[in-house]
């Protein structure tokens, strides 16, 4: 997805420590549901399947998934989603595009969903995708634009789970961690481990942040929020001798904030390699 908009909060349970703009990601996007870090719509894992032609959840799948907590993160980012009518452009993150585009289809884990943007991108390029968020409201939205977008029955599976204590069942052969920033407690360095251990062999595993916060976000207090450096992802992975690093970096994008403000985003891009 191209970047959608953040305005500097993305959630842990998606995208709300750091919405770009243009592009997706905030939902849990922050613990456990999200979002498309880039701003299209995504969540860190805190969204309910809604029912709908696109969204099928595997008996094993919800036997792993945590419900979020009433009282919790999902009721944060339920109630963030539900003040407006969409929070993300609705296009996929653009370093998910660039990654992905050069990449075999398989199987797909999409964590901090948020409102869908990366997931449906993918789907629509052959992928079969589990998508996950801790907002049931965003994973509504993104079950709906994926009926919109005539998403195959069956390609995109949506789990309402916090990835704070949600584990994968299964291996991937691409696992996408967009903008899993937060303003409340989430336990990054474990939800990004985890993801880890959910990459197939030779499959591939990206890891994005918002390496700053953007200029229209100058009134939000960011002082107690880490912005990651490209070093800080591989120490909070831990990898072995058994992956390989192929991008590790600072790049730029530019993006439009939500009053038309054109800027120049900085984003820490992580992809890795299981061999």
């Amino acid at each position: 997805m191209p970047d959608d908009m953040r305005d500097g909060t993305r959630s842990a349970a998606g995208e709300h420590a750091g919405h770009a703009a243009n592009g997706e990601s905030a939902g849990q996007g922050g613990p456990g549901g999200g979002g498309s870090g880039d701003g299209s719509g995504r969540s860190d894992g805190h969204g309910a399947p809604a029912r709908d032609t696109s969204e099928t959840t595997h008996a094993s799948e919800k036997a792993h998934a945590s419900e979020p907590r009433a009282d919790g993160p999902a009721a944060f980012w339920d109630s963030l989603y539900s003040e407006r009518g969409r929070m993300w452009s609705g296009e996929p993150n653009r370093a998910l595009v660039e990654t992905a585009g050069h990449l075999v289809p398989g199987r797909a884990l999409d964590l901090g969903c948020g409102e869908g943007a990366d997931s449906v991108w993918l789907a629509l390029q052959g992928w079969t995708v589990t998508a996950v968020d801790v907002s049931a409201v965003a994973i509504a939205r993104a079950a709906a634009h994926a009926a919109e977008r005539a998403v195959p029955e069956g390609q995109i599976t949506w789990l309402h789970a916090d990835l704070s204590s949600w584990l994968p069942s299964g291996q991937a052969d691409l696992v996408s961690a967009c903008f899993l920033h937060s303003p409340i407690d989430f336990p990054r360095a474990a939800v990004l481990r985890a993801a880890a251990g959910a990459v197939a062999s030779g499959g591939h595993l990206l890891v994005v942040s918002h390496a700053e916060p953007p200029p229209w976000a100058a009134g939000h207090d960011h002082h107690e929020h880490r912005f990651p450096i490209p070093e800080d992802d591989l120490v909070d992975l831990a990898l072995d001798a058994a992956w390989s690093v192929l991008v590790n970096e600072v790049r730029e994008r530019e993006a439009t904030g939500p009053d038309g403000q054109q800027a120049t985003l900085r984003d820490v891009v992580t992809l890795v390699r299981r061999h």
